[in-house]
């Protein structure tokens, strides 16, 4: 076990490098923050659509997760980029699982949503 912060303070500490991500990602990431404006435009939504706690539950949890998911490109994107800025193919492949992991995030929204909708409101 390698020495460090333990307990409390060690979670007060992740907490706060949690944020730093948070606001770094946030200001140097154009696609996280459109994708922070989504969620906030379909998430009040979600209260109106949803006829249930489950069904509220498949409207936002994707939402969550394609936020979780840009984070984590971001960071693949900016590791490869810190590695050097030259083409190579395990970068390229690198970065374009990340984006294709994004765009799976936006079909689950696209999903889940026209699921509800046309439960709701179709049949």
């Amino acid at each position: 076990m390698k020495p460090g912060k333990t307990g409390l303070t060690r979670i007060v500490y992740a907490a706060g490098y949690s944020l730093k991500g948070l606001r770094a990602t946030w200001l140097h990431e154009a696609a996280f923050r459109q994708n922070v404006l989504l969620s906030c435009v379909l998430f009040p939504l979600s209260f109106w659509l949803a006829n249930s706690a489950l069904q509220w539950l498949a409207l936002i949890a994707p939402l969550f997760l394609l936020l979780i998911v840009e984070l984590i490109n971001s960071a693949i994107e900016n590791t490869v980029d810190r590695i050097g800025f030259e083409k190579h193919e395990l970068s390229g492949r690198a970065k374009d699982a990340g984006s294709a992991a994004v765009m799976l995030c936006l079909l689950l929204i696209m999903l889940c949503w026209s699921a509800i909708i046309w439960q709701n409101h179709f049949q």
